[in-house]
């Protein structure tokens, strides 16, 4: 997860259903205050850092999820950055970043938790993507291809996996999140805070993956779109 708004709020709704949880992040300090909360409201959860760009890293964490509760049953890849501008700025460095925290980040958490779903005889991969995996706008062609690509990897992985992983991405629409917060180019980040004038609430993304992970073994939900319901894009 990520420990902002999304992943937050989807790891409060999964802990209310009676999931129990290993949260993963780089800040720590906000991923024991929300096990803090979600233990102390009678829910399951631990935490412990984590760098989705680091392979060995997720690695260590599933294996630290499985040791913990003996499966893995769900993974949700919600890790994500979103630094826009315009390919003319030339600004590789954050090109890079959006590729290796929003593509290898899904892969890196695809490839740790598929072998333990496997062994076990099942497991759901939920990847966090965005209407950006269906659309292109101006300023975020870098981030449109990572969330492109997301989306071929699920499908992929939801042709290769023969009904025993089950595999659901989820592509929110606008949402409160603090992705915006991250663009240093002035005019994308002045055109962001427009496009994100009309906003979803986390919880909405919280409930469309507790959805997709609820249905019995044989229903595999695959896409899952949620927008605003004032949106036009």
């Amino acid at each position: 997860m990520d420990s902002s708004r999304i992943g937050e709020a989807t790891a409060r709704r999964l802990a209310a259903d009676g999931h129990r949880l290993l949260l993963g992040a780089r800040r720590t300090v906000r991923l024991d205050r929300i096990v803090t909360e979600i233990t102390a409201a009678g829910g399951t959860a631990a935490a412990r850092r984590l760098d989705v760009t680091e392979a060995a890293d997720v690695q260590d964490f599933v294996a630290a999820a499985a040791e913990r509760y003996g499966r893995v049953d769900v993974i949700v890849n919600n890790a994500g950055v979103m630094p826009l501008s315009p390919l003319e700025a030339l600004r590789t460095e954050e090109w890079n970043r959006t590729i290796d925290v929003n593509v290898r980040g899904v892969l890196h958490g695809i490839a740790a938790a598929l072998p333990v779903m496997r062994a076990q005889g099942g497991g759901h991969v939920v990847n966090i993507a965005s209407v950006g995996a269906h659309e292109v706008s101006p300023t975020a062609a870098v981030y449109c291809a990572t969330k492109f690509a997301v989306r071929a990897i699920s499908e992929g992985l939801r042709q290769e996996s023969a009904g025993d992983v089950r595999v659901t991405l989820v592509s929110p629409g606008v949402t409160e999140s603090e992705l915006a917060d991250g663009i240093a180019d002035p005019a994308a980040r002045a055109a962001m805070r427009m496009y994100r004038a009309v906003a979803l609430p986390a919880s909405a993304i919280a409930d469309a993956v507790a959805y997709a992970i609820s249905q019995p073994p044989e229903v595999d939900v695959n896409e899952i779109v949620v927008r605003p319901a004032a949106s036009v894009q």
